[in-house]
């Protein structure tokens, strides 16, 4: 959640915006997939490394997809491109003499026989006295270290000393740049003081040669003759994947040198968003790469964040646990409940906390009932009396019109500063003045006795809205399409300069409110049946042979079942063997003519046919995100779940299909407080084949 606050969503307002003012946008970033925690994580799930960075590569891309992030390109640093354009840029700065070879000590554990990363290595700053600093940097003061100056240092796996062990690394020249580096300094202003401030204290400080290679076998081989057993340390090839995932894009498009656009042209402005905690590495350390590099653009702007805090007050952290993440809250809410609150708090200035019963509060209070209900008011009263309206507007209207362009001047002024929770309070405030010109219009009383005016007003406060879903656009990107479309307008190119031009009249659709209330107290209260749903793989089907209804069939969900299913009207055994399922694990054992049924398989049916329901395809056998072991359940209590197949589409899940322009079907788990897909590794559960019907019941 902390980082979605600070590196993807505010990239994300920033660059919708500018692309509505017409500005060429790319917009680019990726998953570090490098560096010890895959491996340790690797070990500890006992499968691969590859297998742990592409598990949580689907999972992140999965969770940006569902906030709505418009990456023009996220990828992964472990694709051939990445190494090839990595190896390329380290060999550049090798050639030019900023990166040497030097023998040094490096934290070592002996009880785990291995050289430790800077993250997995805990001990006490030397300057602040924090003694849950981790080996590199003290997230308290800011101090970064190297190897041996920690007191007191640990392995954050074990907890044992650790010791210092002599190896030969490869190191690069920071120190060379600390001029270069103060000059690029001198101009940035216009940085938050923050940011500006902490990086002139490093160069202050003294800047230190750091190693770029590590004794790892997971990573980027370093590409120098006799050092080819080790990789290129992951914060120094990480940082790289900027470029990287440039150049993918460009390869991707069909015109391999369209990076260059962005890259070697002094025109392109880069835009770098992310916690305060990566400030050195982009201010310091990734421009003097650049500068080492050559003919490569500059950081223009550096936007970092202050801290997310939960509400116990420390810190998120992904290494630590304790972070809400937003693959937990794709399961419960919408994604612009999610938008919104992370905006409205966005911790610009100082650490801002993150609460559930403050988010149930803003977004009722805020976004449903200042900017949903003024939308949903002026749709479902114009949509139901009239259909479609056109102008002219009275003298008021135009003035508060008039009014909104003021505000969304504002608002894009703030965009531009990188000030997002000011905009989104302008266009808010907004909101609120289209709430209140409604009420002085009263068409619910001028439709009685002045039908002429109470069609003008209405006209008015339709554009009105239209100019508010424009300016909405950055920040709520579903409900802002959802309210053109119910407008009769086109919506596949919004641009912030419609804002000052009026359509002749509106040709409405039916409406239906865009945001819903939160009623987080009845989802406390809600009294679920357990189930323990899993992936599994159908390994042998045979029928039945006492039963012509029947298939036994053996199932790996992680462990062996033996599964009775009547399915033989709709699959052969054929069809049965290798495919991936849904398993109810903790449904008691039934005996069925004869042989015990361990589970049952979970399947839609509509209409006559029934259908399983379908995994990604690369599932591994295993609990469903978000389900744990249970206690056993009898199949009265499983009859009281209501599973039905949706339409997941913009802005999230609905039952009925009927206004989406695109879908696709979906296992949706329905409860009081609203619906939740079924997911494994982060992806939503289909139907097998892809389709049976929304509405479709699971059974």
């Amino acid at each position: 959640m902390g980082q979605a606050s600070g590196s993807y969503l505010p990239p994300d307002i920033f660059a919708r915006y500018h692309r509505m003012i017409g500005d060429s946008v790319l917009m680019v970033s990726g998953s570090d997939q490098h560096g010890t925690a895959v491996t340790i994580r690797a070990e500890k799930e006992g499968i691969s490394p590859d297998a742990v960075a592409e598990k949580y590569h689907s999972i992140n891309s999965a969770s940006l997809e569902w906030l709505g992030i418009s990456f023009d390109l996220f990828t992964k640093t472990h694709t051939e491109n990445h190494f090839e354009v990595a190896r390329n840029f380290f060999v550049n700065l090798y050639d030019g003499g900023h990166i040497y070879s030097r023998k040094t000590s490096e934290y070592y554990c002996t009880t785990d026989r291995r050289f430790l990363a800077d993250t997995y290595v805990i001990g006490t700053c030397p300057k602040c006295g924090n003694r849950e600093s981790k080996g590199n940097q003290c997230d308290v003061c800011g101090t970064t270290f190297e190897a041996g100056e920690l007191s007191e240092s640990r392995c954050a796996l074990c907890g044992n000393p650790t010791i210092l062990r002599e190896t030969e690394n490869m190191f690069y020249s920071l120190s060379s740049f600390s001029d270069r580096l103060a000059e690029y300094l001198s101009d940035k202003d216009y940085w938050k003081p923050s940011v500006i401030d902490f990086s002139r204290n490093w160069l202050t400080a003294g800047l230190t040669d750091r190693a770029v290679t590590r004794d790892l076998d997971w990573g980027i081989p370093v590409p120098v003759k006799g050092m080819e057993k080790k990789v290129i340390y992951v914060w120094f090839e990480a940082v790289m994947g900027y470029l990287s995932a440039s150049v993918e894009w460009a390869k991707r498009r069909g015109n391999e040198d369209e990076w260059r656009d962005y890259w070697e042209n002094p025109d392109a402005r880069h835009y770098y968003f992310m916690g305060k905690d990566n400030i050195p590495f982009h201010t310091i350390i990734w421009p003097s790469m650049l500068m080492a590099h050559g003919n490569l653009q500059l950081p223009y702007h550096v936007v970092a964040t202050e801290y997310v805090t939960p509400s116990d007050g420390k810190k998120f952290s992904k290494s630590r646990g304790g972070a809400p993440s937003i693959e937990s809250m794709m399961t419960e809410f919408d994604p612009e409940q999610v938008r919104y609150y992370l905006t409205a708090i966005m911790p610009e200035g100082r650490d801002s906390e993150f609460s559930m019963d403050d988010f149930e509060t803003k977004v009722n209070n805020e976004l449903v009932a200042t900017l949903g209900n003024y939308y949903h008011r002026v749709l479902s009263f114009a949509y139901k009396n009239f259909g479609s309206l056109s102008g002219p507007v009275t003298e008021e209207g135009a003035a508060m019109l008039n009014e909104m362009l003021s505000s969304a001047a504002e608002e894009a002024a703030f965009i531009e500063r990188c000030e997002f929770k000011k905009a989104l309070k302008v266009m808010m405030e907004a909101a609120q003045k289209g709430n209140q010109f409604l009420d002085r219009c009263a068409p619910w009383f001028s439709i009685r006795n002045d039908r002429q005016k109470c069609m003008s007003d209405l006209f008015a406060n339709l554009e009105a809205i239209r100019r508010i879903a424009l300016m909405s656009h950055p920040f709520l990107p579903f409900s802002s399409i959802s309210i053109m479309s119910f407008l009769g307008v086109d919506s596949s190119s919004l641009s912030w300069g419609d804002l000052e031009s009026t359509p002749p009249g509106f040709k409405l659709s039916e409406p239906s409110p865009v945001f819903r209330k939160l009623d987080l107290a009845s989802k406390q209260e809600e009294a679920q049946v357990p189930l323990e749903l899993r992936v599994g793989i159908i390994t042998s089907a045979r029928k039945h042979p006492a039963a012509d209804k029947l298939f036994i069939l053996e199932v790996d969900i992680g462990e062996k079942r033996q599964i009775v299913a009547g399915l033989r009207e709709y699959y052969t055994e054929d069809e049965l063997a290798g495919k991936k399922v849904v398993v109810l694990a903790n449904l008691a054992t039934a005996r069925l003519r004869g042989y015990d049924s361990q589970g049952m398989m979970l399947a839609a049916e509509k209409d006559g046919k029934v259908k399983l329901l379908a995994p990604p395809a690369d599932a591994l056998p295993g609990l469903l995100d978000g389900f744990s072991e249970s206690r056993v359940i009898t199949i009265d209590e499983f009859r009281t779940v209501d599973i039905r197949i949706g339409a997941s589409g913009a802005g999230g899940y609905l039952l009925d299909a009927g206004r989406l322009k695109e879908w696709k079907e979906v296992a949706l788990i329905l409860h009081q407080g609203g619906m939740r897909p079924l997911k494994a590794g982060g992806r939503e559960i289909g139907v097998d084949g892809g389709s049976i019907g929304v509405g479709a019941k699971v059974r």
